[in-house]
């Protein structure tokens, strides 16, 4: 397998080509964030079964045949905690891969930890060490060492052969559906994420007034402009915490916006009368057009449901334990809570929880509703058993409940 630094673009276009041609790919990206409205890339790195290549997109320039690639029916793409890689397509073309495979998702349907860095898939499914001595690099700075470069193309190397093994166990195990629903689902949330308005993802604005609220939405507007203007990450232009108690007290001058804390800083500061002017148009905003509050996705669980969402996490951990996959893939806290409200309070929607879809249902959803039904009872599994408990459908008069 040769490796080579790729810089011109007619070699990009050839590595495009053999890449179309072997219809498999293993794929990661190193980039810098820190200061930047979004992620710039440094370098892209692929491996076939031929191939192991790190492309420099400073010196290459235009990226967009890779993308069309990525996107496109024919090519199935690897790769590991690929949320970045996502995105980074997604903002490039608009567009999302359609066959993406994530070993770190796989993995997490192996066992029961997840998610796993890549050097510890690389030792759990091969047996092999690779180097993370990298992990600070500027990958924006040139030139880049033999050291940084070995350190990158590390990363796709073992992909491949990873992703057969974990193939071939998941079709065995009958989990190979469920891990690619999974994949899909990351690729879904993604571009809901992308889609969804700025100030809808600003946490806490289920405590505010409709009013308040308009200020957080024309506030988080201005703000992406002026990040995405500026190319300057949002949390520079104006911090989540600072947003939130200037649409509580909605100042209407320089003067009362430095009340806030934290609004004296000289980067906040030469901001203040765009901050006061946003502020000033959403109050104008009539009664009849302001935002509806947002439905409060953290309510805080009820004594009874926090103690309904225990017994149910114990009978999730049993499962999971059971089929030895990872319990933090299949459910958390929240989505169990979700589980026992759509029980209690509306039974015939059952359906419209998170657990009750997809291969999750057929893991443990079931058995989570026959334990809120009283279908079935659990003991303490003798020592040595492969789970601490044993659940058990009840039978009364020599019928199952």
């Amino acid at each position: 397998m040769t490796t080579t630094l790729i810089s011109q673009p007619n070699d990009f276009i050839e590595l495009c080509a053999h890449i179309r041609k072997s219809g498999l790919v293993a794929f990661d990206t190193e980039f810098v964030s820190e200061s930047t409205y979004r992620p710039e890339l440094g370098l892209l790195q692929f491996a076939t079964d031929d191939r192991s290549v790190a492309v420099d997109p400073l010196s290459v320039g235009d990226m967009a045949e890779w993308w069309e690639i990525m996107a496109d029916d024919e090519t199935t793409v690897v790769v590991h905690g690929g949320q970045a890689e996502v995105r980074f397509c997604l903002y490039q073309i608009g567009r999302v891969p359609r066959r993406l495979y994530d070993i770190q998702i796989a993995e997490g349907f192996r066992g029961r930890s997840y998610p796993l860095s890549y050097s510890a898939i690389v030792q759990r499914v091969i047996g092999k060490q690779v180097d993370g001595s990298q992990t600070r690099t500027d990958w924006l700075r040139r030139p880049l060492s033999d050291e940084q470069l070995k350190y990158a193309l590390e990363d796709v190397d073992h992909v491949l052969e990873i992703w057969r093994r974990q193939r071939d166990w998941l079709k065995t195990h009958n989990r190979l559906d469920w891990a690619e629903a999974e994949m899909q689902r990351l690729v879904d949330d993604i571009v809901t994420d992308d889609a969804t308005a700025p100030w809808r993802r600003i946490s806490g604005t289920h405590k505010l007034s409709r009013r308040d609220l308009a200020v957080v939405q024309q506030l988080a507007h201005w703000r992406e402009e002026e990040a995405a203007f500026r190319n300057r990450p949002v949390r520079r232009i104006l911090r989540d915490d600072l947003l939130i108690d200037l649409a509580r007290r909605k100042p209407t001058t320089r003067q009362k916006a430095l009340a806030t804390r934290d609004m004296n800083r000289p980067e906040y500061k030469r901001r203040l009368d765009d901050i006061v002017e946003v502020i000033e148009k959403a109050l104008q905003i009539s009664d009849a057009d302001l935002p509806e509050k947002p439905r409060n996705r953290r309510q805080e669980a009820s004594s009874d449901e926090q103690v309904i969402s225990k017994l149910l996490a114990l009978a999730l951990s049993n499962r999971c334990a059971e089929l030895d996959v990872s319990q933090t893939l299949v459910a958390n806290n929240k989505d169990l809570t979700e589980l026992v409200r759509h029980h209690r309070l509306d039974p015939e929607k059952k359906g419209q929880a998170k657990i009750m879809e997809g291969w999750r249902a057929e893991v443990c959803g079931q058995l989570l509703l026959d334990v809120m039904d009283g279908k079935v009872g659990f003991r303490v599994a003798p020592v040595g058993s492969s789970t601490p408990l044993i659940f058990e459908t009840r039978v009364t008069d020599g019928v199952g409940a």
